[in-house]
């Protein structure tokens, strides 16, 4: 049986993962991982620790994908002007069919 305090440290860190909530609007993910903890069997606590352990090594997965991948979101176009300006260049505008800039020849 684990110690009041121990649960309350749980529930805690799970919170500290999930996208942050006001008390009164828990979401259902919240309000199951409440139940689950207060009904305090062993074997349910075992399982929450190593859930919680999974949530804790999905973020870090996250954020080192986002650090080391930075382009990952971005669509082709972006991406080349990127890697352009990061070896020194700027890309050419590209001309534009179509479009009257108000100059007439």
């Amino acid at each position: 049986m684990a110690t009041p305090t121990k649960l309350r440290s749980l529930y805690r860190s799970f919170l500290r993962e999930l996208p942050i909530r006001p008390r009164a609007n828990r979401s259902p993910l919240q309000t199951r991982i409440r139940e689950t903890i207060a009904s305090d069997s062993a074997t349910t606590i075992d399982q929450a620790e190593q859930f919680l352990q999974y949530v804790k090594a999905q973020r870090m997965y996250a954020t080192l994908l986002e650090r080391y991948n930075p382009g990952m979101n971005m669509d082709e176009e972006e991406r080349v002007k990127l890697t352009a300006r990061r070896v020194g260049m700027d890309l050419p505008v590209e001309y534009e069919t179509g479009k009257d800039d108000g100059e007439s020849k």
